[in-house]
């Protein structure tokens, strides 16, 4: 059974950091474009970052904040979020596409930044 699984949320200050990890198991995905996305209550779900050979891709709203790597010996994906704002509150999910569609989700994890 293919999961990923998300660790690292938790409850952090306005100007504090956090790094979120996503592990792999069942299949590789090193050849595979993967990424983060979050959503908060009420609201849409948005992209945050996503990683692929190398080049990497951030929302408009995360840029300069955050970043994006991969330990592709690991099989493990990270996000470092720096500068947290609480608006960046909300659940965030890993993912990964091995076509044309996000086709592997993790359950999430819950970043809460208070004021």
């Amino acid at each position: 059974q293919v999961q990923l699984v998300e660790h690292g949320g938790g409850l952090v200050q306005a100007g504090g950091s956090l790094r979120l990890s996503c592990v792999a198991s069942g299949r590789t995905f090193i050849n595979h474009e993967m990424g983060w996305f979050r959503q908060a209550p009420g609201q849409e779900h948005e992209f945050v970052a996503r990683e692929f050979g190398g080049v990497t891709n951030y929302g408009d709203s995360v840029k300069g904040r955050f970043t994006i790597s991969r330990d592709r010996a690991k099989g493990t994906l990270y996000l470092q979020m720096n500068s947290l704002k609480p608006e960046d509150t909300a659940a965030y999910y890993c993912a990964a596409r091995t076509g044309t569609v996000w086709d592997y989700w993790g359950r999430g994890t819950q970043v809460t930044v208070s004021s």
